[in-house]
């Protein structure tokens, strides 16, 4: 496999995956890597670094989608950018190989230092039909499909006779107690109420939706107070919530929940919109190279990190972020690593690019990665929210406020903060957008059926002479 001669040949720091940690790592070293006579080339299938956390309002209509995104085109004008999926690496052999996006042969690209980003992925069970009839909420284009989805089952179910199949259309479930579960159930209520109140068909109390948690909580992130005081709050807005409960069956939509852990039947019935956010897991191609991985599938990094296996820290191997097993210095990690959250992952990228440069160019030393989790805060939709900031908690509206706060401030680059912010005016001054776009997932149908011919009428049924009935209604019309 050769490799591809459209590339620069300068000495390269290749980043794999664009999402937090590559763009950031990415964005800083751009141009004093290239001062240095190198340069920094970036991987990823997609064109762009997703901003996680907005994708509930996304769902809820309160960002416009492409505003929840960065552009690796229009910020990172300095870095070679590849679009394609890195299948492998041989660190021994300084070289990866890269499957690209639009098609085509894979090919082998060298480096000199490699920064394994590769994030995370939705981490599933083996449910029957959850394959099938679930999504997922970590990516935009899930948060879009969402939002149509949601509010295209609601017109629907407006004009359907009590029934099932009304039932099942104004159903609404979402499996996953943690952060990303309860922002997108509350943020996608909020956005329902708002919904039915434009349609005189309907009320609130058509719709059903229901959270299911295997776990006796929700909010890991949040102190037990607050995660009981989540569930009062859910339950005053007529959601459902479910705890010790999981899925075992979503089998044509038809929903069978256990009870945890004797696994006794708990509820069955029906759904066309089944959300799943129990969870993330280290991406699976680190699976494919020579580093060490623990027994999660994450990278094993040290607290400067570098890759590191048995025998110390692997020169020039650097990694960060969801994928990677980072250790928390502080003390506050789970099994004594970094959770996998912005919060670190943003922190760790900035750091990692500062110790890529002291150890290539000795323009500072190489530091230890060590930050206190300044807490979390949530979302509920419009002016409720959850907050645990540095062990003061908060509620409601100023939990709210220190939602948008905190988040507008981490959005990535000047420009996408000020298209939120605006996204965010806008909503407040006129109310979310709640108009789906049916047929994204079909553009060509209304060009297909304007292109499809008539069907012709039968010519030897207009051939035939009228029946003795039809002469008469004829003679009939004609007097």
């Amino acid at each position: 496999m050769a490799s591809n001669p459209h590339f620069s040949d300068r000495p390269r720091i290749l980043v794999v995956g664009g999402g937090y940690v590559g763009l950031y790592v990415a964005h800083r070293l751009q141009k004093k890597v290239k001062d240095h006579g190198g340069i920094v080339t970036l991987v990823d299938p997609l064109p762009y670094m997703t901003y996680q956390p907005f994708l509930p309002e996304v769902a809820a209509g309160n960002i416009e989608p492409r505003h929840a995104i960065v552009s690796h085109r229009k910020h990172l004008r300095k870095t070679e950018l590849i679009s394609g999926k890195v299948t492998s690496i041989d660190h021994a052999g300084r070289t990866a190989t890269i499957a690209p996006s639009g098609g085509g042969e894979s090919f082998e690209l060298g480096y000199t230092d490699v920064v394994v980003a590769a994030g995370s992925i939705t981490r599933t069970f083996p449910i029957d039909g959850l394959k099938d009839q679930g999504i997922g909420l970590k990516t935009i284009e899930e948060a879009v499909a969402l939002r149509d989805r949601m509010l295209e089952r609601i017109e629907t179910g407006s004009v359907l006779p009590e029934g099932p199949e009304r039932d099942r259309a104004l159903t609404f479930v979402v499996v996953g107690g943690g952060f990303a579960g309860i922002e997108t159930i509350t943020e996608m209520e909020d956005a329902a109420r708002d919904a039915v109140k434009a349609n005189p068909r309907l009320s609130r109390t058509d719709l059903r939706f229901v959270l299911v948690e295997a776990m006796g909580r929700i909010m890991p992130e949040v102190t037990a107070e607050q995660a009981e005081w989540v569930v009062e709050h859910l339950r005053s807005r007529q959601i459902e919530v479910l705890l010790n409960t999981s899925l075992s069956s979503a089998v044509d939509g038809m929903l069978k929940l256990i009870n945890m852990p004797d696994k006794t039947p708990a509820d069955e019935f029906g759904t066309d919109t089944l959300i799943w956010t129990a969870g993330v897991q280290a991406n699976p191609v680190v699976r494919s190279t020579d580093f060490p991985v623990d027994e999660r599938g994450r990278v094993r990094a040290s607290p400067e990190l570098r890759i590191t296996g048995d025998d110390g820290p692997i020169e020039h191997a650097w990694t960060a972020g969801d994928v990677a097993a980072v250790p928390d210095l502080t003390g506050g990690g789970v099994g004594g690593f970094c959770v996998p959250n912005a919060q670190h992952a943003v922190r760790q990228a900035k750091l990692l690019a500062a110790n890529i440069l002291a150890a290539n160019y000795g323009v500072d030393e190489v530091k230890e990665y060590r930050h206190t989790n300044l807490g979390a805060v949530a979302g509920f939709g419009q002016f409720k929210g959850v907050a645990n900031i540095m062990g003061f908690g908060m509620k409601g509206f100023p939990a709210w406020l220190a939602h948008r706060g905190y988040h507008g401030f981490a959005m990535p680059m000047y420009e996408r903060k000020a298209r939120v912010i605006v996204n965010w005016s806008l909503s407040f001054l006129f109310g979310r957008d709640l108009a789906p776009l049916s047929d994204l997932q079909t553009p060509q149908r209304q060009f297909r059926e304007a292109a499809t011919p008539a069907p012709k009428k039968d010519t030897a049924l207009q051939s035939q002479p009228p029946t003795p009935a039809g002469k008469a209604a004829s003679a009939k019309a004609t007097a």
